[in-house]
């Protein structure tokens, strides 16, 4: 039985679309995105992920409003969020197909960005899709097609650009329930057979789709399997020329099986040379960075099969040292892509101020700031995950649970919840009832001073204030201007706060 179950994801968007251009420099035939929510940090890094200067290649800007434009049809706005942050180097080429690399894209693979950009008219081109902390990646496509404009100078057809999005979206969902191997393979032999025989009927296209999850063991609900034909009809009446989308199709293919071993020996070394797959620098992102590619063969792990416990040179089987970085209760509902990078990023924060690790905090916080205090690595290790936790639940269930004082400083629910947990978990102005609560609680800071206490969750609230461009002295300086709106009008109407979340403030 092949059947895979990836751990459940929700459909997030880091969608790439075209907003700002720079003006075209040196290599015309190639271009660079850059989401425009990224700090100018995160942003170099990406630059020199890919390995390119601004001068070097276009530069394309995307922004939220461009996200939602090519994306609110097929996903719910609440998930596409505020943020976009995905980038992507796109370079056409005169053959060898769609050739795919991802990093840091944990719900799209490369091989179903490659298939998927078939759909939308690209023949040939090579691109690498990457963020600088871990995204769903599902959006990637769409700033892609717009790259692929930019770069070659070929319009490509709107309704076939539409079909794309809407395949990336039915193989994502696919791929919750059945895993991404397997999603591709129902959609990339389908889209092959349908196209290649030109098959239109919609009961044609119901069995094609059938007999391909039955022949590969794979389980397609109903409510799928008419997303599935309802998309692959649309797609057989496009009139696709199969010889153009043959190679990447069969590549896809072969790669899904486990059959793919990169790139064939007849191609040329200069033509590898100058592949933008091969001249990444990985080290920029980190370590145990999820990636992807065309190039490689795809193996994915079944979630269902329990994996051995490590054990040492002895056999003895080690523990997780307490408050280590891991998957959350999975009990809680899953995060949007906003939220999740908006998490990741107090990761690196966490990672940095309790952890004395520089490139992480530089990573969320810009090369300016520095911690205040120094924790031991176990107290650093409890209080990370104690303040990580706090944010998942609201990040997860929302501000429901809170109740405004009517004291808030601060616009965004969000914010003045988390301030509020802060302030219990620094055991800043509790009250004694308050104390005594905690008191049943492991005291992760008992060997911590009251002072330290303090300026930690003063640089916490940093974090937070930059994470929603919000700030403490200009919120308490509105409150004492006359004929500003008191705290709980602004609390009221920040249910839907796009003045302060629609961009992330740069360094």
């Amino acid at each position: 039985m092949r059947k895979k179950k990836l751990l459940g994801a929700v459909l997030l968007s880091a969608c790439l679309s075209v907003g700002s251009v720079v003006p075209a420099m040196a290599d015309g035939m190639r271009v660079v995105t850059l989401g425009a929510d990224l700090t100018d940090a995160q942003k170099q890094t990406m630059m020199k992920y890919f390995k390119v200067n601004s001068n070097e290649v276009q530069v394309l800007t995307i922004t939220n409003a461009d996200e939602r434009k090519h994306l609110s049809s097929y996903v719910p706005l609440e998930q596409i969020g505020t943020r976009t942050v995905s980038c992507a180097y796109v370079k056409p080429t005169q053959s060898g197909g769609i050739k795919v690399r991802t990093a840091n894209l944990n719900w799209v693979s490369g091989n179903m960005i490659a298939t998927t950009l078939s759909t939308s008219g690209v023949k040939n081109c090579e691109v690498v899709a990457a963020c600088p902390f871990e995204v769903s990646g599902t959006g990637a496509l769409t700033g892609i097609q717009m790259a692929y404009e930019a770069a070659s100078g070929e319009k490509l057809d709107e309704t076939k650009k539409e079909l794309a999005t809407e395949e990336m979206v039915v193989t994502g969902n696919l791929a919750d329930q059945v895993g991404k191997n397997d999603a591709t393979t129902v959609m990339n032999q389908a889209k092959m057979e349908i196209i290649q025989n030109g098959v239109q009927n919609a009961d044609e296209i119901y069995n094609i789709v059938f007999n391909i999850a039955q022949q590969n063991n794979i389980t397609i609900n109903s409510e799928q399997m008419d997303k599935i034909v309802d998309l692959l009809e649309q797609i057989a009446q496009q009139n696709y020329n199969y010889s153009d989308m043959q190679e990447t199709l069969e590549h896809v293919e072969e790669n899904v099986n486990g059959e793919s071993g990169g790139t064939e020996e007849n191609e040329s070394e200069v033509a590898d040379e100058d592949s933008i797959l091969n001249d990444v620098d990985e080290s920029v992102l980190g370590e145990d960075v999820h990636t992807s590619s065309t190039e490689e063969p795809m193996v994915e792990e079944d979630p269902s099969v329990e994996k051995e416990p490590e054990k040492n040179e002895d056999g003895v089987v080690e523990e997780m040292p307490d408050g280590e970085y891991e998957e959350k209760d999975t009990e809680l509902p899953a995060l949007s892509e906003q939220a999740q990078s908006q998490y990741d990023l107090l990761h690196s924060f966490c990672l940095g101020e309790y952890q004395a690790d520089a490139a992480a905090l530089q990573n969320a916080m810009g090369e300016d700031f520095h911690p205040s205090v120094t924790l031991d690595m176990e107290t650093g290790k409890k209080l990370s995950k104690k303040v990580e936790d706090a944010y998942y639940k609201i990040l997860a269930e929302g501000t429901d649970s809170y109740i405004p004082t009517g004291e808030e400083v601060y616009m965004n629910l969000e914010l003045n919840a988390m301030n509020d947990s802060l302030k219990k978990i620094f055991h800043i102005d509790q009250t004694e009832a308050a104390e005594d609560m905690q008191e049943t609680e492991e005291d992760i800071l008992a060997n911590v001073s009251a002072e330290d206490k303090e300026l930690l969750y003063k640089d916490t609230l940093k974090f937070f204030e930059h994470l929603y461009g919000e700030n403490t002295d200009t919120s308490a300086e509105a409150q004492n201007t006359e004929g500003t709106e008191t705290p709980e009008q602004t609390t009221e109407e920040s249910a839907i706060p796009d003045a302060t979340e629609e961009t992330f403030p740069t360094e």
